[in-house]
């Protein structure tokens, strides 16, 4: 039962700097993002490394969208608690 109390604190202890990680992930992903732009505007690239760099720019998308709809669900739990 300790074991439970401690691990429940650790994790509330935790969420806030996993929100702060969450908007750093954001910021880093944007970045990434337009650098992808960047490189489709150029068109100077191969048709395999085009294809593999919009796979992963699809796969970091998906992946926000993901942490958004998380973060929106917790929001939405922690508000029905008040």
């Amino acid at each position: 039962m300790l074991k439970g109390i401690i691990g429940a604190l650790a994790i509330t202890l935790a969420a806030p700097a996993m929100a702060q990680r969450d908007k750093a992930k954001d910021a880093d992903d944007a970045v990434k993002n337009k650098v992808d732009d960047a490189k489709d505007k150029l068109g100077t690239d191969s048709g395999t490394a085009k294809a593999k760099r919009q796979a992963k720019k699809a796969a970091r998308n998906t992946k926000a969208k993901a942490r958004h709809t998380k973060e929106d669900a917790n929001k939405a739990a922690k508000d029905a608690t008040k």
